[in-house]
């Protein structure tokens, strides 16, 4: 396994490397672009150098992602960074062309090589196959996009595979689930150099609705809902939108336009939940982002509809294994 570099000062500029190929997912790469990009903005003024030069790095000069959009990128054999600049973190880009990526030796090569000389190694989505086939995530744990676990496990299985998380770290490497996340991700490297402050009004510019802590799930309470079956969406929507409400059987089924009994038999079938089960979890998960940003646990407990705080408390402890005070001290700190 790579040995990695120590942590390099934070008046140096660090370098972010970006590896793209043919059929990357674009929001992979400019994603977590743009947050170090938006750091540089909110800096200027405060430092001399930018925090940030970020580069996009591919075999070729110009890259076609799966959108269409064709990326202008750095070749992978070209020179160190200039002077007052570290080459300090790696991300691997994923999508549907990484099994592709995974057969070609130049990019493995660098993948390991990049390993030995950076302080952090990550990826993005489906880039953790690239970072599996380099032989980096060898009794680590990883993520990777939901939709590709079963055959990550299948190809990889000397990986502790985590199906759930946004994003995790182990070590010096991270790895972060489907597109999106991989803005979480950044945000958090951000967070890590330069204080949450910065990340926060990185996530606030970018109109990032919450700078996710990469231990809450990469799905959120109604999708997993909808998963099996979408016929109840609209319900689940409306749910979120008043949980402070009293979200009764009989509400729930009037709303849904059905018996109580029809209505409880159908949802079960459809969800494997009860409607009760259903709208804890969501109450839980507002509950928990409440949390997370700032508000009080009786404020949470009153906006989220769960009666009060001790009843609140005691559903943390039944599906959290922690209560609403700890959660909120391990996510905001």
């Amino acid at each position: 396994m790579p040995i990695f570099p120590r942590f390099v000062p934070k008046v140096m500029t660090r370098q972010i490397e970006i590896l793209v190929f043919p059929d990357a997912q674009l929001l992979d790469a400019t994603g977590p672009a743009q947050v170090f990009a938006s750091a540089n903005e909110f800096s200027r003024g405060s430092t001399k150098e930018p925090l940030y030069e970020i580069s996009l790095v591919a075999e070729e000069a110009e890259v076609t992602c799966n959108s269409g959009i064709t990326l202008r990128c750095r070749l992978l054999a070209e020179g160190s960074p200039a002077s007052g600049i570290v080459l300090d973190t790696a991300i691997v880009a994923g999508g549907r062309g990484v099994n592709i990526a995974c057969t070609r030796p130049a990019l493995i090569e660098w993948v390991r090589n990049r390993a030995s000389r950076v302080r952090r190694m990550a990826s993005v989505c489906s880039g953790a196959f690239l970072l599996a086939e380099a032989g980096l995530l060898d009794g680590r744990r990883a993520v990777t996009h939901w939709h590709r676990c079963d055959e990550f496990a299948g190809r990889y299985p000397q990986v502790g595979l985590e199906r759930d998380p946004i994003f995790l770290r182990d070590g010096p490497i991270w790895t972060s689930a489907g597109v999106t996340a991989g803005i979480d991700l950044a945000l958090a490297m951000v967070e890590e150099d330069h204080g949450r402050a910065l990340a926060l009004a990185v996530a606030r510019e970018l109109v990032v609705f919450l700078k996710r802590p990469g231990g809450q799930s990469q799905y959120s309470a109604p999708l997993k809902l909808q998963a099996a079956d979408d016929r109840f969406s609209d319900l689940h929507a409306w749910v979120s939108a008043n949980l402070a409400g009293s979200l009764t059987l009989e509400t729930l089924a009037d709303r849904a336009g059905m018996s109580r009994r029809s209505f409880a038999r159908h949802y079960r079938q459809r969800t494997g939940r009860t409607p009760g089960e259903a709208v804890e979890i969501i109450r839980l998960e507002r509950a928990q982002s409440l949390l997370e940003t700032g508000t009080s646990v009786a404020s949470a407990a009153r906006k989220c509809g769960f009666g009060s705080p001790e009843t609140m408390r005691r559903i943390f402890l039944r599906r959290l294994g922690v209560g609403p005070k700890d959660w909120q001290e391990r996510f905001r700190g």
